[in-house]
């Protein structure tokens, strides 16, 4: 019985991966067209247009980190030795730091192009 909950989780942990990398691949590929698409229009909006790409950007880096997460503890989910759950446990602990981090930045980020677009209509 072991055996299989090992498998199906193995399976699970490398789909949980596997999402990540789409996520994130997907993310830098939109991340990228969008950026050239500002750029060969010339717009002057290019800054404010720039720093959107850069938070949609966060929030896709932000997911694939979950996702990555999740792949970690299901791998240890199944019999873990204390080593399997240390590891785990620091793992766990640097990618939550990050995501923290990321997702602070993505929030500044967001109230950064609020104040802005206020700043903008009460100019107007």
């Amino acid at each position: 019985m072991e055996s299989w909950l090992k498998l199906i989780v193995g399976y699970l942990a490398a789909g949980a991966e596997i999402a990540a990398a789409i996520v994130i691949g997907l993310g830098i590929i939109r991340g990228i067209w969008e950026y050239l698409h500002q750029l060969l229009l010339r717009s002057r909006y290019h800054v404010d247009a720039t720093e959107g790409i850069r938070l949609k950007l966060g929030r896709v880096l932000a997911l694939g980190l979950e996702f990555t997460v999740a792949s970690d503890i299901l791998r240890t989910a199944v019999a873990p030795t204390r080593q399997d759950i240390l590891n785990l446990g620091a793992i766990v602990l640097l990618r939550t730091l990050l995501n923290y981090f990321l997702e602070r930045e993505i929030r500044q980020g967001e109230q950064r192009r609020i104040n802005e677009k206020s700043a903008i209509a009460k100019e107007a």
